[in-house]
C-alpha cells in the first residue's frame, strides 16, 4: 500500500484522531464517501456525454460526405450502400426513363 509499513499507517490513523478527533471520524468518512460516489457518476455522465457527442460528429460528417448524386439517388428511392457514383446514375437514368 504506497509503500507505507503498518508503522507509518498507525502514525498516520492517529493524527487524523487528533486533528479531527474520535467523534468526527464517522461523518469524515461518510463525506468521503458520498464524495467519491458523486465524483464517479459525474464521470460516467461526462464519458456518456462524449460519446453521443462523437457519435453524432460521426453523423455529421458521413452526411457532409455524401456525394450530390448519393442524395439525388436516395430521393429516388435508391439504396446507396456500396455503390459507385457512376453505378447510382444508372440506377437513376433508368428510373427516370421508365416514367
Amino acid at each position: 500500500m504506497f509503500g507505507l509499513g503498518q508503522t507509518e499507517i498507525i502514525l498516520i490513523v492517529l493524527v487524523i484522531v487528533l486533528l479531527f478527533g474520535a467523534a468526527k471520524l464517522p461523518e469524515l468518512a461518510r463525506s468521503v464517501g458520498k464524495s467519491s460516489g458523486e465524483f464517479k457518476k459525474a464521470q460516467k455522465q461526462a464519458e456518456r456525454e462524449y460519446r453521443e457527442f462523437e457519435k453524432s460528429l460521426d453523423e455529421e460528417e458521413s452526411a457532409e460526405q455524401e456525394t450530390k448524386i448519393q442524395k439525388m439517388a436516395k430521393e429516388q428511392g435508391i439504396d446507396i450502400k456500396g455503390k459507385t457514383d457512376e453505378q447510382l446514375l444508372d440506377e437513376i437514368n433508368a428510373k427516370l426513363k421508365s416514367w
